[in-house]
């Protein structure tokens, strides 16, 4: 491993620390978390742990919607094809074949169980957003499908669900033993540190966004389990694609807020400082070209017009139902004194959906025997080079789904009796010096945001890099009581895999622009990367 990355980021005894036992742990209360706890045999015991309540998670905040093929004139074949185009050439075809195909069964599913989407003369409404081809996205209350759907599965999982859970509670580790992972070390403010041993854990820890100064994720997207799994020794792909939000809500001193890609669905439109419509001048799609293209358009336009933003103009369409269709955003618009049906919304590119994780296959199994993992914290070649729009809480779904009965399978076929594994990990010294936690992360979030945002090059990544292993090695050798510490050290260990992933691929694809290296490099680099403890490799 890592000698910059300790193996446990706390002191623990057996004696000391008080034990938990389940047949199955999941770590993660968001789409694929709750979506895997359904799936799971009900013969089994299950916990659920959440590093806040249960609603605060990337998939509550999700906007747009779900893709998937359910207009009379599409077609899973199409679906498919976006998929890939989007992806840039690293997607796996098997498993972009097998999410599509299993898609509408999911949102039936869902609807079967209280979801409601919004629909037109009885049957669904499907609009469309960038790099679709057809009209196939499911939304709900406008632009609020992921707060409708975690409403939805929170009521059936504590209806139906005999499963515990266990709230504002931080996972620190996995634990692991003989290269198979057997529960996780957890705190909370009311029982300090346990010990949950798991016969399987299923991993669903969300997203990175917040190791970004400029972001669309909540608080709590630190990279926990990305960083958890590196340090049990999973393995990790994909850590140079992060995605970028083209249109992100840009006003000076407040939080960046999510405008949805359905709204240059409905058919607004993107122009400069002076007023001039840009986008057709770099994709023949214009507003609905893929988020990559939109981002480095954006990103481009700024350079050149030398302004903080861009501005999506929705002036010319009905000014009723522009305000019906979003009324989030008109809401969250209206806060600063903007009317989305006659002014300009300034916007600009914000950190938005970890495409780089730990890498499962069909089933959400990883490389580590009892690890399974569903969602963004997964890097399951769906995505490829660039996620495309609204596949993500598909992909939550169908993961979730095929990892918790994965997991059930293998703890089914497990013996009853528990094994506490006779782990340790002794304290150090404290430093001598108290460490400002908040301005190192201030710092490490505007570094990461210059170095690894839309726009990288070498120069700017080999001296984020250097400076990222100052701060790790006065920072990831302390043992810190309490999550400010433990979400410091796991975003510079997320972010030293990001920066150095990216300097790894020297080419542009898909998300990853490179300025040193402009073109995408088939010959050379039509392959998925990957970390693993000490060592970094490339999957041909």
């Amino acid at each position: 491993m890592n000698p910059a990355v300790p193996r446990y980021l706390v002191p623990f005894h057996p004696k000391r620390v008080s034990h938990h036992f389940v047949d199955v742990l999941v770590v993660g209360g968001g789409i694929a978390g709750l979506r895997a706890t359904m799936a799971l045999d009900p013969r089994l015991t299950a916990l659920v742990v959440t590093k806040d309540k249960l609603q605060e998670s990337n998939s509550q905040y999700a906007q747009g919607g779900i893709a998937g093929v359910l207009g009379a004139d599409d077609r899973f074949e199409d679906h498919v094809e976006d998929t890939l185009v989007a992806g840039a050439g690293l997607c796996d075809r098997q498993v972009v074949e097998m999410v599509v195909r299993e898609a509408p069964q999911h949102i039936r599913q869902l609807i079967e169980w209280g979801t409601s989407f919004d629909t037109a003369d009885g049957e669904l409404l499907l609009g469309r957003e960038g790099g679709h081809s057809h009209n196939r996205i499911v939304h709900a209350l406008g632009d609020a499908t992921g707060q409708e759907i975690m409403r939805a599965m929170i009521a059936r999982a504590r209806d139906a669900l005999r499963a515990q859970f266990w709230q504002n509670t931080f996972t620190i580790d996995l634990l692991t033993n003989d290269g198979s992972c057997c529960g996780a070390l957890v705190w909370n403010e009311r029982h300090g540190k346990t010990f949950v041993w798991a016969k399987q854990t299923i991993l669903a820890t969300g997203g990175v966004g917040q190791v970004y100064r400029e972001t669309t994720n909540p608080l709590v997207a630190t990279g926990d389990g990305h960083a958890a799994a590196y340090r049990a020794g999973a393995e990790l792909a994909d850590m140079e694609f992060m995605q970028f939000h083209p249109t992100v809500l840009y006003i000076a001193g407040s939080s960046r807020s999510l405008i949805s890609e359905a709204v240059r669905g409905e058919g607004a439109i993107l122009v400069d400082a002076a007023g001039r419509r840009f986008m057709p001048d770099y994709d023949p799609r214009a507003e609905l070209a893929p988020r990559d293209v939109v981002s480095q358009a954006i990103a481009d336009r700024m350079t050149k017009t030398h302004h903080p933003c861009v501005y999506l103009d929705l002036s010319h369409l009905d000014a009723k139902t522009v305000v019906k269709r979003f009324p989030g955003i008109a809401q969250r618009c209206r806060e600063f004194g903007l009317d989305i049906a006659v002014d300009r919304i300034p916007v600009r590119p914000g950190a938005h959906y970890m495409i780089g994780g730990v890498k499962v296959d069909l089933d959400g199994r990883t490389s580590l025997r009892g690890l399974l993992a569903a969602g963004e914290v997964t890097s399951s070649g769906l995505h490829g080079a660039n996620r495309l729009a609204s596949n993500s809480l598909l992909e939550g779904l169908v993961y979730g789904a095929r990892a918790g009965e994965a997991a059930s399978a293998e703890a089914l076929a497990m013996p009853d009796a528990y094994r506490i594994v006779p782990l340790e990990n002794p304290p150090i010294p404290p430093a001598a010096e108290h460490l400002d936690l908040q301005d190192i992360r201030n710092s490490l979030k505007s570094l990461v945001w210059r170095a690894v945002g839309v726009r990288r090059n070498g120069p700017d990544l080999r001296e984020a890099a250097s400076t990222i292993d100052r701060w790790q090695r006065y920072v990831l050798h302390q043992q810190f009581n309490d999550p400010a510490g433990w979400e410091l050290q796991n975003m510079l260990t997320v972010a030293r895999l990001m920066i150095g992933a990216a300097l790894r691929r020297e080419e542009s694809r898909g998300v990853h622009l490179r300025s040193d290296f402009p073109e995408q490099n088939d010959v050379r680099w039509k392959v998925r990367c990957s970390d693993r403890r000490e060592h970094a490799a490339t999957e041909r």
